[in-house]
């Protein structure tokens, strides 16, 4: 099979059919060996009941994943690569906010280009508020000084990529995952091409600021340790100024006979001293419960049901 296409579904109800169609009509003629595998990531509305009248459809062949609840979207699109039986494997939105249209340039790009494994799609220009669009650009900045990985600005996770690169993703896999950070590490020869969101025809994003907030410490905590190299430094640097300190007030007492304040200067000492403990517990906590949860060795997701079209398997 030449393509796949993997998109992640949670609470798509009136999207996926109109997506399904969209991708016929734009392949038509030009892409005849495909197929399209929905991951229902415990959607509660009527998506499941949607995808299972797509899977009645003699074309295009559909394969449906259905978790027992929300993994997320990084279970779901592990999932669908794991599912996917294409040469090219694209993970795109069911939302059709990410055309078939630029999945057909993406295509010719890998046809025309063998030196190139992956094509990803960036917005050049992002249809939100400058606040939030600053915000994205500084974690960008933020983890590409933290982390050995290099993180383009405003790639998204709409890429198409060879089979042996998506081999090499399923070869990760770590339980708390940061597609983006992974797609990176793997390596490959990748190609970045612009591209123009759509307007979302119905439902809303489902990526608030604080889901947004929690997905970037993901990245951070996943693909840098800086964080916990800056519990060191912030410790010698204590310990450092304490001692200091200690220096001056014994010289102040002997030799000059200053009082040294007491009561206000130690409270605020404690309270200072508390409050770096506390931070830098944190840090290391995030990453020991990240340990915890990978050594349970628990799988990334749960299938439900998986389906397919009926005739498309009886075919094969």
């Amino acid at each position: 099979m030449k393509l796949s296409l993997v998109a992640p579904c949670y609470n798509e109800e009136e999207n996926v059919k109109e997506f399904c169609a969209c991708v016929k009509e734009c392949f038509a003629g030009k892409i005849d060996d495909y197929e399209i595998v929905f991951v229902n990531d415990g959607s509660r509305d009527k998506t499941l009941e949607r995808l299972r009248e797509l899977t009645k459809l003699e074309s295009p062949a559909i394969q449906v994943v259905s978790f027992s609840r929300n993994f997320g979207k990084e279970s779901a699109i592990y999932a669908g690569l794991t599912r996917a039986r294409g040469d090219m494997v694209c993970v795109i939105d069911a939302d059709l906010q990410q055309r078939p249209e630029t999945v057909l340039e993406m295509v010719e790009i890998l046809d025309t280009c063998p030196e190139t494994d992956c094509v990803c799609a960036f917005q050049q220009k992002r249809k939100e508020s400058k606040l939030l669009s600053g915000l994205k650009s500084m974690f960008y900045k933020i983890i590409n000084k933290l982390s050995d990985v290099n993180f383009v600005n405003g790639a998204s996770d709409f890429r198409l990529m060879r089979r042996s690169m998506v081999n090499a993703v399923l070869s990760m896999t770590e339980y708390h995952r940061f597609s983006k950070g992974i797609f990176s590490w793997v390596g490959f020869n990748t190609k970045f091409i612009p591209y123009e969101a759509a307007e979302r025809q119905h439902g809303s994003t489902k990526w608030s600021p604080l889901k947004l907030f929690k997905y970037a410490m993901e990245g951070i905590i996943a693909f840098s340790t800086a964080p916990l190299k800056f519990v060191t430094f912030l410790g010698f640097l204590s310990t450092f100024i304490s001692f200091v300190y200690m220096i001056i007030t014994v010289i102040q007492k002997l030799c000059f006979s200053i009082d040294v304040p007491g009561y206000a200067s130690i409270i605020v000492l404690l309270l200072f001293m508390s409050g770096m403990i506390l931070f830098c517990l944190g840090i290391i906590g995030e990453y020991l419960a990240k340990m915890y949860v990978q050594l349970k060795n628990r799988p990334i997701y749960i299938e439900k049901e998986y389906l397919e079209n009926e005739k498309k398997s009886k075919d094969e």
